[in-house]
């Protein structure tokens, strides 16, 4: 029997993936659009992260494109300034993968108590 309390503990990643197994959403993408939906601006999600607003806006691209709609509704600058927003595709698309990530992650640590009780 191995000790108890060594530290061990579970970590779940969720990544949607291609047909070719490419990933296309995951955990950054998801943080990425919260930071958006938090401070309506890609560029203050993306410094939020320590990511570069280039970085940002290449990872938001390759998203729609696998995805195939639209996740942020920009607004150039002018007197209050630019901004964004997520488009109804990537509220729905956000919503359902925290979702699941709650849901696999409850059942998950379930799991994880049931088969490792005795580490």
């Amino acid at each position: 029997m191995m000790k108890k309390d060594n530290g061990l503990r579970l970590a779940v990643t969720l990544r949607l993936l291609d047909g070719e197994g490419q990933r296309r959403f995951g955990p950054g993408v998801a943080a990425l659009l919260a930071g958006v939906r938090e401070k309506r601006s890609l560029r203050g999600a993306a410094g939020d992260m320590g990511m570069a607003y280039s970085k940002a806006w290449r990872i938001v691209r390759s998203a729609e494109e696998a995805l195939g709609c639209k996740l942020l509704r920009s607004t150039i600058g002018g007197r209050h300034g630019g901004g964004a927003a997520l488009t109804e595709e990537a509220e729905g698309l956000l919503a359902a993968y925290q979702a699941l990530r709650d849901e696999v992650d409850a059942y998950a640590r379930q799991r994880f108590g049931e088969l490792f009780r005795d580490l």
